[in-house]
């Protein structure tokens, strides 16, 4: 066992303070915690939320997150003393009093831990805990003691990563079909032969192998909708079809979601398919935007002296990460989403390519960077795991990885995917990102950044006509806005075309908007026009044109080396000028958007689309200003350059048609753009929610009444001993909430987080609340559709309000055009549909949903499934009748899952 360590240490929740010293443990208020925290460093947990709870911002101490991320690399641990015991295997506390004595025996278990000799991530632990110590990290005494001096000099991290080999190009995939019976043997295999038989299951993987046939003609998808209640096993259903296709056809089949947890669950699924590890990873491939993952030359300029003070910790901390991730991933991958919360931010985007600035072949790094052996792997793979932006954006731009045989889960999103994807925004903050990425560093600018010049100029040196082409690109950019163009705007002296009109439009959106609560934007429609705007758009218009011309120059002096190739052109040169071009095809559709969005100022509108101009703010302080333009229909875009060109597709949810007829799916998810019918599917949950489940409407609680509210969310929390979402429509609310329940409840032993007020990001405030069943959590709209938790863990839903559409211009256009209230009933039912659905996700599971709003229309009801039993009551009724219902469920919520429940995913 190992020794205490003597230090004291620090426990900060809503309930109280406790300071831990020399075995003795005693309760602090917060003043006193605050000058012992001055004092002496203390041992602690997340030291951003604790500073948070202590009123005092900038607490340092040792914090024991920091020392587990060193520790144990690349390793998942729920962030608070519990999930952290467990994962060092120690006692987790009794209670919250107990939570500052076992912080010392947990961080005692991870400072042994460097001792023994199988601690498998002890490479590369000496050179970073000597670094460390240098840049002053707290943790360092403690740890270059504990760790002895490797008898022969560690590699470089750089050294150790392996490299990915360039491999001939993959043939197409050959034309096979795949039998209902074959489908539906292949899933036999993947649930195991003794499993429960679920008749929906396999009618969906009968139904799915369909799409897998020949394509009747070109443009004409093989597409089938399938809405498959929850538990039905939906993944399993397409996977199993799927794969059979990939491994007869050598093709790849794109598995596209939404959100991030469906995808670490559908990789999760990957030990059915391929039981051996290594077979796994080379047949199945997560892939990702490249903005996700970590960019190794942003690594080492980071270590080697471009990040100071706590970002170049954290710099270290990511190295030692690097060494052992599985992928590279950054963004919900296996870097634990708590570590950069810890920096406040502090260099995380910097260290991934966020801007478009790779230098492909030209980086020292090239052949083992996690981006291009994420694309190389996912060309060869069976499947590839994807969300939906990045299929809708390979297949938009035609990349040669675009995919052909694409199965979208979570399809209700798909509207809202393409919505993001196809639309434009010339704002303040676009405009000096398109300067920055052609013209590089101005001023005083530090970093690794480099312009489009200083990428291009051995390139260009052997072509005077792609030089020329450059210079006046870079030259035509400086008419784009340039740092602090805020502040000009602001004071009325705004430089070069562009600011102007961002001018012209700041004034504009004043002086028509309507006042919108502070946490929101301004924004009005782009319709008639004063003649200042039009002329300043008009300029705009012309400085934008100047620069599309030389860049397209480029581009076509680009393909032509490539096309008759130089005597220099090796193979790295050749990535390089390959990677230039998808660069510039990528700002050239952006600016030709631009153009012809200014193109329509003065004009005469486009029908096709939706215009208005707007102001970003954040707590009433500007940040972006600028043009927006959406679809009004965005399925249209989404079926011809996604749907059309591919072979086979399906989509599917388990809410596809929200409560209406397969027409509304077919119009969600641009099946009626295309030329040829779609396939319809339906299988209904095989759960009981009659049984399971209801649904309340609180009838007493005033709008806009905050105390009300609030004394309702922490009457329901206690009734139900806890294991509540509670999900809100607007951030203000949720914080005037938690700020008056947070500290009774956590008295009464019931943890509240909270969305937009915890230093924690959403994929780790979810895991805290699915590790405590007697915590809840507060949210927005981010957590309505992106919450999977099964168990006891949650068995309350609480929805403050009806969820009613904001009343944006955007809306307001489709309104119009999809039917008036009715378009709105749409959105409330499917939004109402995905809340109730996160308390059902298995067979065992029993909860209620309680809306607080006695203005909830009868006719928003069959959102619902049906049978459940819809009761309008006032509070005091409604607390009683959730007391009974979970005591009704017997000694907590749930039993041991079924045989329905093993083949099963939770997100199913």
């Amino acid at each position: 066992m190992a020794a205490p360590l003597p230090l004291p240490a620090l426990h900060a929740t809503h309930a109280g303070i406790w300071i831990a010293h020399d075995g003795v443990t005693r309760e602090v208020d917060r003043g006193q915690a605050i000058a012992r925290l001055a004092e002496t460093p203390h041992v602690l947990i997340n030291a951003p939320l604790v500073g948070q709870r202590l009123g005092y911002g900038d607490v340092s101490g040792l914090d024991l997150l920091e020392l587990f991320a060193f520790v144990h690399p690349a390793r998942f641990a729920v962030p608070t003393v519990t999930g952290m015991a467990r994962a060092a295997g120690v006692a987790a506390p009794a209670s919250d009093s107990d939570g500052a004595g076992a912080l010392l025996a947990i961080a005692s278990a991870l400072l042994a831990r460097l001792g023994e000799e199988d601690w498998p991530e002890r490479e590369g632990a000496w050179t970073s805990a000597q670094t460390l110590w240098r840049l002053g990290w707290g943790w360092s005494p403690l740890v270059a003691e504990r760790i002895a001096k490797p008898e022969r000099g560690e590699r470089m991290l750089f050294s150790r990563l392996p490299q990915w080999e360039e491999q001939a190009e993959r043939a197409p995939p050959r034309t096979v079909s795949v039998a209902p019976e074959a489908a539906e043997a292949k899933l036999a295999d993947l649930t195991g032969r003794g499993s429960e038989p679920r008749e929906g299951q396999k009618a969906m993987a009968r139904e799915a192998a369909a799409i897998f046939s020949p394509r009747r003609a070109a443009g004409e998808p093989n597409l089938l909708l399938a809405e498959a209640g929850t538990g039905i096993g939906k993944t399993l259903a397409y996977l199993a079809p799927a794969s059979l296709w990939a491994a007869e056809a050598g093709g790849t089949v794109w598995v596209s979601t939404f959100t991030k947890a469906l995808q670490r669950q559908l990789d999760g699924e990957g030990v059915k398919l391929f039981a051996d590890p290594e077979t796994r990873k080379r047949r199945i491939v997560v892939r990702k935007g490249r903005e996700n993952y970590l960019c190794l030359l942003n690594l080492e300029d980071a270590m080697q002296g471009a990040f100071a003070g706590r970002a170049a910790v954290l710099a270290q901390l990511v190295g030692r990460w690097a060494a052992y991730t599985k992928d590279g991933d950054m963004v919900g991958g296996d870097l634990p989403g708590w570590l950069t919360s810890l920096f406040r931010r502090a260099g995380a985007t910097a260290l991934t390519d966020r801007r478009g600035e790779c230098v492909y072949a030209g980086c020292p790094h090239y052949r083992k960077c996690f981006i291009e052996r994420a694309e190389r792997a996912g060309r060869e793979a069976d499947l590839v795991i994807a969300n939906h932006a990045l299929v809708m954006v390979n297949a938009a731009r035609a990349r040669p990885d675009a995919p052909t045989r694409i199965l979208f889960d979570e399809g209700h999103h798909l509207f809202d995917a393409a919505d993001s994807t196809f639309s434009a925004a010339l704002t303040g903050q676009e405009a000096i990102e398109l300067r920055r990425w052609i013209v590089g560093p101005e001023g005083k600018a530090r970093g690794r950044r480099r312009g489009l010049s200083a990428r291009l100029l051995d390139v260009m040196s052997y072509d005077e006509q792609g030089a020329e082409a450059l210079d006046a690109a870079v030259e035509a950019a400086r008419a784009l806005p340039g740092d602090g163009w805020l502040g000009r705007l602001g004071e009325g002296d705004p430089w070069g075309p562009l600011e102007t009109l961002f001018g012209e439009v700041r004034g504009t959106v004043y002086a028509r908007a309507k006042a919108q609560e502070a946490g929101y934007g301004l924004e009005t429609e782009l319709a008639d026009p004063d003649g200042k705007l039009v002329e300043a758009a008009a300029k705009a218009l012309a400085a934008l044109d100047a620069l599309a011309r030389p860049l397209a120059a480029l581009s076509r002096r680009l393909e032509a080396i490539l096309e008759d190739a130089p005597d220099w052109l090796d193979a790295a040169a050749r990535a390089r000028v390959d990677g230039a071009i998808n660069g510039l095809s990528w700002r050239r559709e952006t600016l030709a958007a631009w153009i012809a969005m200014l193109g329509r100022i003065g004009g005469s509108a486009d029908p096709d689309f939706v215009d208005w101009l707007a102001i970003d703010r954040v707590e009433g302080r500007e940040y972006d200003i600028g043009l927006h333009r959406h679809w009004l229909d965005p399925t249209r875009p989404l079926a011809k350059a996604v749907m059309a060109p591919a072979h086979g597709v399906l989509v599917t949810s388990a809410t596809l048609r929200g409560g209406e007829g397969w027409a509304a799916a077919d119009a969600r998810t641009g099946a009626a753009h295309l030329g040829s019918a779609a396939g319809h599917f339906e299988a209904a949950s095989p759960f009981d929610y009659a049984a399971q489940s209801e649904v309340l409407i609180v009838t007493d609680i005033g709008r806009g009444d905050i105390p009300a509210l609030a004394g309702a969310y922490a009457r329901l929390i206690e009734a139900a001993g806890g294991g509540t979402l509670g999900l809100f429509t607007a951030i203000q609310r949720l914080r005037a909430v938690h700020a008056r329940i947070a500290d009774r409840l956590a008295r009464e032993g019931f943890p509240l987080l909270a969305q937009h007020v915890d230093p924690i990001d959403t994929g780790t405030l979810v895991d805290i609340f699915r590790d405590d069943p007697r915590a809840s959590l507060l949210g927005t709209d981010a957590l309505r559709d992106g919450v999977d938790v099964p168990g006891e863990s949650l068995r309350l839903v609480v929805m403050e309000r009806v969820p009613w559409p904001r009343p944006t211009v955007l809306h307001a256009a489709r309104r119009l055009a999809g039917g008036g209230s009715a378009y709105d009933d749409r959105v409330v039912r499917a939004r109402l549909a995905q809340g109730f659905g996160r308390l059902i996700r298995r067979s065992q599971d029993r909860g209620q949903f309680v809306l607080l709003s006695s203005a909830c229309p009868s006719r928003l009801l069959n959102a619902f499934p049906p049978g459940v039993e819809v009761v309008r009551l006032p509070l005091d009724a409604a607390v009683a009748r959730v007391r009974a219902f979970q005591l009704g469920g017997g000694e907590g919520i749930t039993s041991a899952p079924s045989a329905l429940d093993d083949a099963l995913p939770p997100g199913c």
